[in-house]
């Protein structure tokens, strides 16, 4: 299960980093950050944790900018501002979806982050 996002008044934890693949060994299916070339199953096990870590961590803050450019997006003082439904459109969510994340975009740029919060993900 995933860690909980931090709030703005807690401190990000920093994840393992997620070192660079080279294009051609990136290309190899069966390469994935070098784990196929761990042969202990304790250091295999603690890097695959660290990257899962990682990989929550850098989604969950992808979710949350995603959030915010929808809101911004959405924003009815924009000339040029977008529909729920466009902004689906172009993220490839549904139009419930879009309303939610515009909301929970919306909440993170007035910085409410309170026990009824809930994350639209």
């Amino acid at each position: 299960m995933a860690e909980p996002t931090p709030r703005r008044n807690e401190p990000r934890l920093r994840p393992a980093p997620l070192l660079f693949e080279p294009a051609q060994v990136a290309a190899d299916p069966e390469h994935f950050f070098d784990l196929e070339s761990i042969d202990d199953p304790r250091a295999l096990l603690t890097r695959a944790t660290e990257l899962t870590l990682a990989f929550r961590a850098a989604t969950d803050r992808a979710v949350e900018f995603q959030a915010i450019a929808a809101a911004q997006l959405a924003d009815p003082r924009r000339f040029d501002r977008l529909t729920p439904a466009d902004i689906a459109a172009r993220a490839e969510w549904t139009e419930d979806y879009a309303k939610k994340m515009v909301e929970f975009g919306r909440d993170l740029m007035r910085g409410v982050e309170g026990p009824g919060h809930v994350d639209p993900v």
